[in-house]
């Protein structure tokens, strides 16, 4: 290979008929113009008036979805931009460096005057034949891109990005334009397949929401609307508090300062933790003989009394200590059947039983909480039914995973890296 095919700017995917084509790094000051969002709004402006393009929408997605706008009042001659196609659209700020610089791509051309919230700029492109929008919106969510806003983000309190410094970014075009189109058109389809499986994904979900709340009985009833057809004229379920069908207890955390009571063998699950396969700190034996955490088993039902996820259950994956966040509840009972009973119950847990927002249940409560029980063969059923639902939707989430992580691929290949090239 030549020295000048060596300096080449080309991508390591390529599709065959560009194969002889090479890439330039442009800078962005040569491609378009950064435009300023809105300016001198109040709290009362906003609520209705004029669409405008919110913060979260800019953040949540490549491109913008025009339907799903704020609403912000702007007077007649009043000075504020807005939005065209091609427009990208860029966070200003954060107070991470990873959410700096996120980019949503304006696709079509606003039906009435649409304007910017104050906390992105948007950059226009001087020519939409040289920066296309199909293509803009994953040129700056590839590798190369994020890189160089992660170089401009460190050492800042805030993580804010100039638009001066942003605009000296350098960015990788294919010198053909159809290439662009083959990129975008490439990508897109692979968007429109992750798309549908997330929308199978929901109606997983939305059928297992049905499902909880029809094969258990509802407040102040004794059976449930559905039921399996050998078990209809099995009675009423019978009522019982989980006191009174589970032993339990909750654990404890050994001595942080005491390293020897860590990095041993023994996985050390805490509330964030109930429903995974692996923990990220072990104990040690003598950490756990010198501390209240305990030993669970896989399968035991885990209820998280507090933190973030305060009210959570879980089947346990596996058999490690847990803190004392967490409340373990053994029985003869199906495990399986309570899980998905208290799951499906769980923001009624929450809002009868953690008062002033502060995530915090006891083993007390959890003991206390009722739950109506059919016959154990009815009991196996029903969570069997329901286990093979949860089947379905976790291989439809790790589908989606995977699509996802094939994209990430994708957008590794299909851009050359500008920083390797101008290192």
């Amino acid at each position: 290979m030549s020295k000048n095919n060596e300096n080449k700017l080309v991508p390591r995917l390529r599709f065959p008929e560009f194969r002889n084509e090479s890439w330039k790094d442009s800078e962005l000051s040569k491609l378009g113009k950064t435009i300023n969002g809105l300016n001198g709004k109040s709290s009362e402006d906003f609520g209705t008036g004029k669409p405008f393009v919110t913060y979260k929408q800019v953040f949540d997605s490549a491109k913008v979805d025009l339907s799903k706008c704020g609403r912000v009042v702007i007077k007649e001659n009043e000075n504020q931009n807005t939005l065209l196609k091609g427009d990208i659209l860029f966070t200003t700020s954060s107070e991470t460096p990873h959410e700096v610089g996120y980019a949503s791509v304006v696709l079509n051309e606003p039906n009435e005057p649409t304007y910017l919230n104050s906390f992105c700029f948007s950059f226009r492109p001087f020519s939409l034949k040289q920066l296309q929008p199909e293509f803009s919106q994953y040129l700056f969510h590839s590798p190369t891109y994020r890189k160089s806003i992660g170089v401009l983000a460190q050492g800042i309190t805030r993580f804010n990005i100039s638009k001066g410094a942003f605009l000296k970014i350098k960015v990788p075009l294919p010198k053909n334009p159809i290439e662009q189109q083959k990129i975008a058109a490439c990508l897109s389809s692979l968007d429109d397949v992750i798309t549908a499986e997330s929308k199978k994904l929901e109606v997983l979900k939305e059928h297992k929401k049905g499902l909880l709340q029809n094969l258990f009985p509802q407040e102040g009833e004794t059976v449930p609307k559905l039921r399996f057809k050998e078990f209809e004229n099995s009675g009423e379920w019978e009522v019982k508090t989980l006191g009174e069908v589970f032993t339990s207890f909750s654990g404890g955390t050994p001595s942080t300062s005491k390293k020897m009571y860590y990095e041993g063998s023994i996985p050390f699950i805490r509330s964030a933790e109930i429903n995974k396969t692996s923990t990220e700190l072990f104990l040690t034996d003598l950490g756990l003989r010198n501390s209240s955490a305990k030993m669970v088993s896989k399968g035991d039902l885990l209820v998280a009394l507090y933190g973030a996820n305060s009210g959570d259950v879980a089947i346990s994956k596996i058999e490690g200590a847990i803190n004392q966040a967490i409340l373990c509840l053994k029985s003869e009972f199906s495990n399986s059947f309570v899980y998905h009973y208290l799951s499906g119950k769980k923001s009624w847990i929450v809002s009868k039983y953690i008062q002033g927002g502060q995530g915090n249940l006891s083993g007390e409560i959890v003991k206390s909480i009722s739950v109506s029980f059919p016959s154990k063969p009815e009991q196996q059923k029903i969570a069997a039914c329901l286990s093979s639902l949860d089947d379905l939707i976790n291989a439809q989430s790790q589908k989606i995973e995977t699509l996802k992580l094939h994209k990430k691929g994708l957008l590794q290949g299909l851009f050359p890296d500008v920083n390797e090239h101008n290192g």
